[in-house]
């Protein structure tokens, strides 16, 4: 029995979808359906957790708009994500989660280590 779920959702799972880690700034396009009418919007911030593994897995984006952080939560392996891209590449992380930054305001809110490129 177990197999044959192992078997069910490794077909499920999008390949190239683990490109980044904690405190990368990503840029996560997503299809929106608007009564019968499907668009891509796109949600970019700073990915603060990532979480499970497998088809379970996801991860927290966060980022400030209008002076308010907004966190939202992907399912790592969800059809609704059409591409997630990295825009700036941070140094490797010593948390597994960035929570600290949801007590930062303004600028310093989306400050993380990056790398030099």
């Amino acid at each position: 029995m177990n197999t044959i779920i192992q078997k069910i959702t490794q077909e499920q799972l999008k390949p190239h979808r683990d490109v980044f880690k904690i405190g990368d700034g990503v840029r996560v396009h997503v299809k929106v359906r608007e009564g019968e009418k499907e668009r891509i919007q796109i949600f970019s911030g700073i990915v603060i957790a990532r979480r499970g593994s497998g088809i379970h897995a996801s991860f927290t984006v966060r980022r400030i708009s209008f002076g308010e952080g907004i966190e939202r939560v992907f399912a790592l392996h969800s059809p609704r994500i059409e591409k997630i891209e990295v825009e700036r590449e941070s140094i490797t992380m010593r948390r597994a989660k960035l929570y600290y930054l949801r007590q930062r305001i303004g600028k310093e809110a989306n400050k993380v280590k990056e790398k030099r490129i």
